[in-house]
């Protein structure tokens, strides 16, 4: 099992997580943050922790396809261990539709 971040994360990007993770398995880009699942422990110290209920157990219905999402974002993406500011707009986009699309273009078909 490991912890996967999901299209809530797009354009809130909290970061609270990335402060406990023991692992140092989230990568930062953009818009969003993502977890390397080949680095997470399963500790799930950070699902309690995202303000925007984005991270989720992969296990959970639906998150099939966030898993090869997360890895592949995390191989792209620079590793982040502190936390940052969120956007100034963040919580106008908690819970917003269709933030995977306007974000990353067609969705992954992974993901739908």
């Amino acid at each position: 099992m490991t912890y996967v971040v999901t299209e809530n994360c797009i354009r809130c990007k909290y970061m609270d997580c990335v402060e406990v993770c023991p692992v140092d398995c989230f990568y930062v880009g953009e818009t969003m943050l993502v977890i390397a699942p080949d680095e997470c422990i399963d500790c799930g110290v950070c699902e309690p922790e995202c303000p925007a209920a984005a991270i989720k157990p992969d296990t959970e219905a639906g998150t099939e396809g966030w898993v090869a999402f997360n890895a592949k974002y995390a191989a792209l993406w620079p590793n982040v261990t502190e936390k940052s500011d969120p956007p100034a707009d963040a919580k106008d986009w908690d819970g917003a539709p269709g933030k995977l699309e306007a974000a990353f273009g067609a969705a992954d078909p992974a993901i739908a």
